[in-house]
């Protein structure tokens, strides 16, 4: 079996092929050029992308030539894959500013100035843009049957919630896409999740249909499921964002350092380019040292800096541990920010103010009394100290980069104090 094949079949990353041992056969004799689009259907991609994404680079490694698809065009329409109700229509500003965001998040991932066989970058708005109604519906639109359209899941499981005719035509659309790259850039293969099937075999039907002896290919990953049953990429914050500032990299880190046991061998293969050998061996340590994590920690450092680089992972794993050891001083004042951005906020009325008015005006004490018990007791911490006298007051050295203070009350309640 061809290298490359083989290794995405042991990574998990093959759903279906459309054929096989053609694609295999093309592989083996030449290096080929292979798209995978993303829509700007927000200004950041999420981790739910990243599988296409890797995709493509793994091909790349392979000596072969991806080209990253933005869909500038489709984006002003709408994919009905995987959705029960009609997306909300955006601007064209807006999918082109998003469309410009997440060129430059692909380009963390995709080597666009390799000698031998660069990325591309390109733009379906480039040509759907140009495409007036009548050029759509005789030169595109007339290869498609209504009733095949209608076979199609992305379609079949909206007809009872209903479709408007706009997302309907998004299988045209995408479909025009293969076939504009097939004729322009000589591109034989689309990659994408199981959800687009139906969009990658309709994009092929056409190249069949206006192409003499067409030689065109797809491929679709699985899409990434959890073994908890929720939503992978979700945590209680929301998505998990490839922008530092929609997700920093601390969040980054601990969503995939408190991976479900079931689920790290497998978003090691996904997501990581360690060897088969390091990732067998890791998921012996699973197995037989369950508790060393050792495959959550790799599984969290390789990723974390894939997408951010070293120096925010070793930022995050900073974080991590001053949190785990109480050692709230070691930490920054952005490191503050990253690491309590889910706690409780308050913006304190003075820098001088003594422990027990902060703990109140805070409201993390609801009366002095029950402060100055608290106090007494040993269950209140400044910066991961814990703070005994009842006439405490904060000063300049509580104030971490003199902005902030952590105020801790028992073992889990944090407060963080702004000045």
């Amino acid at each position: 079996m061809n290298e490359l094949l083989s290794d995405l079949k042991f990574r998990g990353l093959v759903s279906q092929i459309t054929d096989e041992t053609g694609l295999e056969e093309l592989l083996n004799k030449e290096s080929i050029r292979l798209y995978s689009g993303f829509d700007p259907t927000a200004d950041s991609l999420h981790i739910g992308h990243m599988l296409p994404i890797l995709t493509l680079k793994r091909f790349q490694q392979a000596g072969h030539h991806p080209i990253a698809l933005v869909g500038g065009g489709t984006g002003l329409i709408g994919d009905p894959s995987g959705k029960k109700a009609e997306r909300t229509l955006n601007t064209e500003d807006i999918v082109q500013l998003w469309s410009d965001r997440i060129k430059e998040q692909l380009s963390r991932f995709l080597d666009f100035k390799a000698e031998a066989n660069p990325a591309v970058i390109a733009n379906n708005f480039d040509w759907l843009g140009k495409m007036d109604v009548i050029a759509f519906l005789r030169d595109v639109g007339k290869y498609f049957g209504v009733n095949y359209m209608l076979a199609k899941d992305s379609v079949k499981t909206r007809i009872e919630s209903g479709i408007s005719f706009t997302e309907f035509s998004y299988m045209i659309l995408q479909s025009y896409d293969f076939l504009n790259l097939y004729q322009n850039k000589g591109c034989k293969l689309q990659i994408g999740g199981s959800d687009q099937w139906g969009n990658i075999t309709a994009g092929l039907e056409l190249i069949r249909k206006t192409e003499e002896e067409a030689k065109a290919f797809g491929l679709t990953i699985p899409l990434v499921t959890k073994a908890d049953g929720t939503k992978f990429g979700k945590t209680e914050g929301g998505a998990v964002w490839l922008d530092r500032e929609k997700t920093s990299p601390y969040e980054f880190y601990q969503f995939w350092i408190n991976a479900d046991d079931r689920d790290v061998v497998k978003y090691l293969k996904y997501f990581t380019f360690l060897s088969h050998e390091e990732i067998n061996a890791l998921e012996k340590e699973v197995q037989e040292a369950p508790e060393k994590r050792a495959a959550h920690k790799r599984l969290a450092e390789e990723v974390t800096a894939m997408v951010h680089g070293q120096e925010a992972l070793d930022q995050a794993i900073r974080i991590s541990q001053a949190l785990f050891s109480g050692e709230i001083k070691a930490l920054s004042g952005e490191e503050i920010k990253q690491g309590f951005k889910d706690v409780p906020s308050h913006q304190a009325s003075s820098k001088e103010i003594s422990l027990i008015d902060l703990l109140i005006e805070a409201g993390i004490a609801p009366s002095k009394r029950q402060a100055r018990e608290d106090i007494t007791n040993g269950a209140v911490y400044v910066n991961g100290e814990r703070k005994q006298e009842l006439d405490y007051a904060l000063h300049a050295d509580d104030r971490i980069d003199d902005e902030f203070t952590i105020i801790r009350r028992g073992k889990k309640k944090y407060t963080m104090v702004q000045f």
